[in-house]
């Protein structure tokens, strides 16, 4: 895949093939896509409903008690210099059906998400994954994708204690990265979790696959190598539903 910018890019020739369907669609109405929003890894801090597009306004808080105690996983981190890369293909069906071919650490393993818009690769801690997205119309730029997440962000129960780290824009794609506590269902220890989202553009400019790559805070350097690795590497191949 061409590098065209300081960290590996998605615009590539060849790469992110839209087999069959062109580029037609309405990706504007919202990062997440269709009725729900994108999850950022199970258990990622997200409302569930209509996502904002990106000239909404910022909603309204949910009303929460008091913050929860965070506590911290304090497993030695994950090394990138010890992750081994492997290609996998899985399929995503949203607006589209979209074959993936994305390289992830070759130990991980593939769960189908639901709804099936997402495919996940998780270590054998269970607590670190990739999760990459796709099979929703192409019509929206990264940066405005980013914004549209910042705004959901805003409306999360302040008890998951959202805290955004960096946000970058770069020619090919954008990237977030924030800590959060799951809600108390998910976690009930209140272990402080570390995200890191990109949206990679196509050779049209805009969005054409979401990834998400989670973990602990201390794992931060080795899942941006994951999330880089999978960036460099991924295709999306789209045909029609039915």
């Amino acid at each position: 895949m061409a590098r065209t910018v300081t960290r590996r890019a998605m615009l590539g020739a060849g790469l992110l093939t839209l087999a069959g369907v062109g580029g037609a669609g309405g990706y504007g109405v919202g990062l997440f896509l269709t009725q729900e929003p994108s999850l950022a890894g199970t258990a990622a801090p997200l409302a569930v409903g209509p996502a904002p597009s990106s000239s909404s306004p910022t909603p309204t808080p949910t009303p929460t008690g008091p913050p929860r105690k965070v506590t911290y996983d304090d497993s030695p981190a994950l090394q990138a210099d010890d992750l081994r890369y492997a290609t996998r293909n899985f399929t995503v069906t949203d607006m589209f059906r979209s074959r993936i071919s994305v390289r992830v650490p070759s130990d991980w393993v593939y769960t189908k998400q639901t709804p099936p818009k997402s495919g996940r690769f998780t270590d054998r801690t269970k607590k670190r994954w990739i999760r990459v997205e796709a099979g929703f119309t192409i019509t929206r730029p990264p940066a405005d994708s980013l914004a549209a997440r910042l705004k959901q962000l805003a409306a999360i129960s302040k008890d998951q204690m959202v805290t955004v780290l960096s946000q970058e824009v770069e020619a090919n794609f954008a990237t977030l990265a924030y800590t959060y506590v799951p809600d108390e269902e998910l976690s009930p220890e209140g272990i402080l979790r570390y995200v890191v989202v990109r949206w990679v553009a196509d050779d049209s400019g805009n969005c054409a696959v979401e990834m998400s790559s989670t973990g602990l805070p201390q794992d931060k350097d080795a899942l941006l190598d994951v999330l880089d690795h999978a960036t460099d590497s991924v295709e999306r191949r789209d045909s029609p539903l039915g």
